[in-house]
């Protein structure tokens, strides 16, 4: 099983806070004789809905040597794990979450900016501190 990043936790809580059920911790997905692990899976119930939303989320802090060879490397996991789940798990939506500071270094400007304008992937945003989402996009 892999390593969990130092935010881990952090992203957890917060998904907590807000009102998500933790269902796996690591979330496997399975296809053919390989599998991969997203680092958490989770779900919400609505009043008006019998069986709510399910996301599965995956944590990156971007803290290599370098920004765009961490952004490279999450975003061709990202990719991998939701063509999976488009296979195993379609009812699943997959985020890449990582905390304010990451998202305002990395994804206001420049590569990270151009994936989330293309809707190449989709973001959650948290404040480390709080333990809280500041934001979703989609």
């Amino acid at each position: 099983m892999p390593a969990k990043d130092i935010y881990h936790e952090t992203v957890k809580n917060a998904l907590i806070k807000d009102g998500w059920t933790i269902t796996a911790d690591p979330l496997r997905l399975v296809y053919g004789r390989q599998d991969v692990f997203v680092d958490l899976g989770a779900e919400k119930l609505f009043a008006a809905e019998k069986e709510g939303r399910k996301i599965a989320v995956e944590i990156k802090s971007f803290r290599g040597r370098s920004e765009v060879t961490d952004l490279e490397n999450a975003l061709g996991q990202y990719i991998l794990y939701e063509d999976v789940l488009m296979e195993n798990e379609p009812e699943r939506e997959l985020f890449l979450a990582v905390i304010q500071n990451t998202f305002e270094v990395v994804f206001a400007y420049s590569f990270g900016k151009l994936l989330l304008d293309k809707k190449r992937l989709k973001l959650l945003v948290i404040e480390s501190r709080k333990e809280e989402i500041v934001k979703w996009i989609r």
